[in-house]
This record gives C-alpha cells, sequence and structure tokens, in this order.
C-alpha cells in the first residue's frame, strides 16, 4: 500500500471516532530536537562525560544514582531540565489538537515522556496522564510527607562537560532532604505516583465516556514498552508511526516514518476528506 493509501486509511480511522488517544513515546520528541536515547550509543552521544565514565542511562537514571553521586545526577537531570524548558514543541503537536477539537469527546494524552512538551504546546494539564511521572516536579528523596510539587523555582545551573551541578543540590523544605525529580526512574520502588495515579483516574473516566475512540501512537518503542501495551490494550484502531517498529497487531495502520511527517501526511488526508486539522 503507498504511503497517500496508508495517510487516507489513518484519516478514515479519525473521521470514524468521538475521541481521540493520543499515545507518545521518546520518539514524539525527536522532531524537537531533543536526544534519542535508544541503548548506550545515543545516550552516550548526548552525554559525553557519562559515555567516557562508562556509565549507562539505566545507571544514572535511578534512585542509588541520587545517593551516591548527587551532583553527578542532577547535573544529568537539570540538563534534562533545562532542555525540556527551552526546547519548543514541533508542529506536530499542533496538528494533533486541532484533530482531537475535531471530535466530539476531544482527545487525551497518555505519554511516557517526562518532558513536558505537551503542556508546553498548549495541552490542557487535565488530558494528559504522564504514565512515569515529570521532570518538572519534585520529590523529597526521604517520603517525609512533603507533597508532590512543581519544580517552577528551581534553575539548576550545570557544568555540561563534566556533567555536574554546580548549583546548591535542591533540599526539601519540610526535612532538608535531597529533592529529586518525580519520575519513574529503573528500579525505582520509591517514586510517589500519587500525581500519575490521579492522572490515570481522569484518564479512565474520559474513556468511559468515549464511544468511539481512535488512537495515535507516536515514537513508542519496545524498549520501554509501557506505551505500545497500553495502545494494543485498548483494543481500539490504532494507527502507529514508529520508523523501526511499526508493525501493529490487529486493526490499524502502520506509518514507519517519523512523527511530524506522518502526522503532516494524516493532516492532509483529512483535509481531502473535508475535514481540518
Amino acid at each position: 500500500m503507498s504511503t497517500t493509501a496508508l495517510f487516507a486509511k489513518a484519516a478514515a480511522l479519525v473521521a470514524e471516532a468521538d475521541g481521540l488517544v493520543i499515545a507518545a513515546g521518546a520518539g514524539m520528541g525527536v522532531d524537537s530536537g531533543l536526544p534519542d536515547f535508544r541503548g548506550n550509543t545515543g545516550f552516550w552521544r548526548a552525554y559525553p562525560a557519562l559515555a567516557e565514565a562508562r556509565i549507562a542511562f539505566e545507571e544514572i537514571a535511578n534512585p542509588d544514582a541520587f545517593r551516591h553521586h548527587p551532583r553527578l545526577a542532577w547535573g544529568f537531570y537539570g540538563h534534562r531540565l533545562n532542555l525540556y524548558r527551552r526546547t519548543v514543541p514541533h508542529a506536530g503537536f499542533a496538528i494533533l489538537q486541532r484533530i482531537g477539537a475535531g471530535l466530539p469527546r476531544g482527545a487525551f494524552v497518555f505519554t511516557s515522556n517526562v518532558d513536558g512538551q505537551f503542556q508546553r504546546a498548549g495541552f490542557p494539564e487535565e488530558a494528559i496522564c504522564e504514565v512515569h511521572g515529570s521532570l518538572h516536579h519534585l520529590q523529597c528523596m526521604e517520603a517525609c510527607g512533603q507533597p508532590i510539587h512543581p519544580a517552577d523555582t528551581y534553575f539548576p545551573e550545570v557544568d555540561e562537560q563534566a556533567c555536574l551541578l554546580t548549583s546548591p543540590l535542591p533540599r526539601c523544605t519540610r526535612c532538608s532532604a535531597l529533592l529529586r525529580p518525580n519520575v519513574l526512574m529503573f528500579g525505582d520502588g520509591e517514586w510517589l505516583s500519587q500525581r500519575t495515579a490521579a492522572q490515570r483516574k481522569r484518564l479512565d473516566a474520559w474513556l468511559s465516556r468515549v464511544e468511539r475512540p481512535v488512537v495515535i501512537e507516536i515514537g513508542a518503542g519496545s524498549h520501554v514498552p509501557t506505551v505500545r501495551w497500553f495502545s494494543e490494550t485498548l483494543g481500539e484502531p490504532l494507527v502507529r508511526i514508529n520508523p523501526t517498529e511499526p508493525d501493529i497487531p490487529g486493526r490499524g495502520v502502520s506509518l514507519p516514518m517519523g512523527g511530524l511527517a506522518a502526522l503532516e501526511g494524516i493532516r492532509s488526508a483529512l483535509e481531502q476528506r473535508g475535514l481540518s486539522a
């Protein structure tokens, strides 16, 4: 089937739907210029200091790193926080917003990304489920009872060459323990999940009201398969956008390309059907 025909098939699924589920993995941010951490090669390319020390993604994205090497751990996460704050979401986010706005039940986002890009793009907070948490929120390392809170007032200064935090470490205002991102890390039994649980409750309530949802999944790989599992579990028509792992089970459309290119193609196909996107 030609690419044009695939776009037309995806547009037909959208046209039949009353609600849009946006399921996004790390590949969603690539067109905005965010780094791809698939495998140590991509990770170390983005963080050469960690490559020189042979520290893998799973080792630094780990609560033990904050205990044993807090300035290194916050160097990594502080750099990412600064990067996410200055990144401009690509045009595909706006396309998804317009598609959702044209459906009776709107859209809801389910993402494993911790970058806050959907909020920056203008999606409402109440229509986003960040299943792995958010780097834009902090929690106490000692779980002293201090609630999860926004990182809005924390501005880390980082020596990017060394991947080290040079400004003071963030401290809990209740017990003075180290603060860490409210992000689900590898081997993480200490993540406070209340914020994400509330988001998931809102998502489930929205799904209960949608009769004909369509899922558009962007850049969700099998290395961390949370988003792919979610998409497939819904059992709804699935449009999977993935340049390296596009195969889908059941009914749907497989688009083996990047997110922005695929979304632009779907937009054009919807416009040809007389629908705005």
